[in-house]
């Protein structure tokens, strides 16, 4: 660990994620001269895995209340922080630092070199511009309080750092691969905040049917998934599902999975998918009816991969105990109405959720109840700001973790510069 030189700084970021460099810069530009601090040999590690190695950096819903309103009860809080710093002002940040936006389903943004790396240079970008200085292998032990008040901190090499402020960006526990090993709880839980314990909140699932496991890698943009607990429906959502080979991923269910595991406690959940939600059982009917009749002297076997994914097509006619090889103009009513009651309504048993390891985002941490959100000032010590994961709040998966980073990152920056 290299020694950090002892600058009089006013400002040190503890945690380099996308958060922490949000806030580090904006700090700087506002005057403060600023030092972050990252444990991690390079900054930005969970950033550049973020969106399968995209970053879906916001959602494009410029109205704040609307915005919030997916931040369900807790969304209340984080109006006067988002109406500083929302996603019209993150997506001018963005372009005024090189990196121009693509629009995608569903509002989700992305870089449009559809590349990680390209948010991580535009964050790099600024605190170079604005001096920022970054020391990485820089891992914090704790810090040290005189009478309740936070003077400074320890570095795990021994040496002792001080500013006029200080800006916790350590990360929940999920991905704990990338350095989010929940240090910033403990030191938190030290300074008498409350700490709800992190559990997974946008995580894959696993399922038990193994045929689903061979579809590894096979997404449908849009599909419907209903969860039922014996037989009584409790959720519906649409959108995007991933097949993996221990189960389900996608946004549809990673937004749903918080509730997956909170039904499995208590028993049994059927997942039901429907693959065609714009279609009802007639509409599919009639479009594989025309499908058929444009290629009605090949085999089934060789016409369902114009319906569904080859690999998918593959399983099929075993799989419904439909005869592949024959040809489509002999297939029956019957025959056709068995590919579309399934592919309306696959049932799979999920059989629980994955761990932290695998976590995009927690649910679990200090409650905004602690924080001054006009600031992201810790109630319980006035120098101290706390941003992104580190605050309890669930959102859904669909760019709105990381604009709760760049939000919650440009406002502490803003306020912590500040003398008092």
């Amino acid at each position: 660990m290299k020694k950090v030189e002892n600058e009089n700084f006013d400002v040190i970021v503890i945690g380099g994620g996308p958060g922490g460099m949000m806030a580090a810069g904006r700090a700087a530009e506002s005057g403060a001269k600023v030092l972050l601090l990252e444990k991690n040999p390079a900054l930005g590690k969970k950033l550049l895995l973020s969106g399968g190695g995209r970053s879906n950096i916001t959602n494009n819903e410029l109205s704040v209340r609307k915005f919030l309103e997916k931040f369900k009860g807790k969304g209340k809080f984080l109006f006067s922080a988002f109406s500083q710093f929302g996603v019209g002002e993150t997506l001018d940040f963005f372009h005024a630092h090189g990196m121009p936006t693509k629009l995608e389903a569903e509002g989700r943004v992305f870089p449009k070199t559809e590349r990680s790396a390209s948010v991580h240079d535009a964050l790099r970008v600024y605190m170079k511009k604005w001096g920022v200085v970054v020391h990485c292998n820089s891992e914090v032990s704790g810090f040290q309080t005189v009478n309740g008040a936070i003077v400074g901190i320890k570095l795990k090499n021994g040496q002792h750092l001080s500013a006029r402020s200080y800006i916790l960006s350590t990360g929940g526990t999920s991905r704990p691969d990338t350095g989010s090993t929940g240090d910033g709880f403990q030191w938190l839980k030290k300074f008498g905040h409350s700490v709800r314990q992190p559990t997974p909140a946008l995580v894959p699932i696993r399922t038990k049917e193994m045929w689903a496991h061979k579809l590894t890698g096979i997404s449908f943009k849009e599909a419907k998934a209903s969860m039922l607990q014996n037989g009584v429906p409790q959720r519906t959502r649409t959108g995007k599902i991933l097949f993996t080979h221990i189960g389900l991923s996608g946004p549809l269910i990673l937004n749903m999975s918080k509730d997956i595991g909170e039904l499995l406690k208590y028993g049994k959940v059927a997942l039901v998918l429907d693959l065609f939600p714009r279609l009802d059982h007639g509409a599919l009917d009639r479009s594989f009816q025309a499908t058929f009749q444009k290629l009605q002297n090949k085999k089934l076997k060789n016409v369902l991969p114009e319906i569904v994914p080859a690999a998918f097509a593959r399983l099929l006619p075993e799989l419904l105990k439909l005869d592949g090889n024959k040809e489509i103009n002999k297939v029956s009513r019957t025959e056709r109405m068995v590919l579309v009651k399934f592919l309306k309504a696959i049932s799979l048993t999920p059989t629980g959720v994955l761990g932290l390891e695998k976590a995009v985002v927690i649910s679990g941490g200090v409650p905004l109840t602690e924080v001054d959100t006009r600031t992201m000032r810790s109630k319980k010590h006035g120098n101290l700001y706390l941003i992104g994961d580190i605050i309890d709040i669930d959102r859904p998966s669909g760019g709105y973790s990381l604009q709760f980073c760049w939000t919650t990152g440009w406002v502490a920056g803003t306020y912590a510069a500040k003398k008092s």
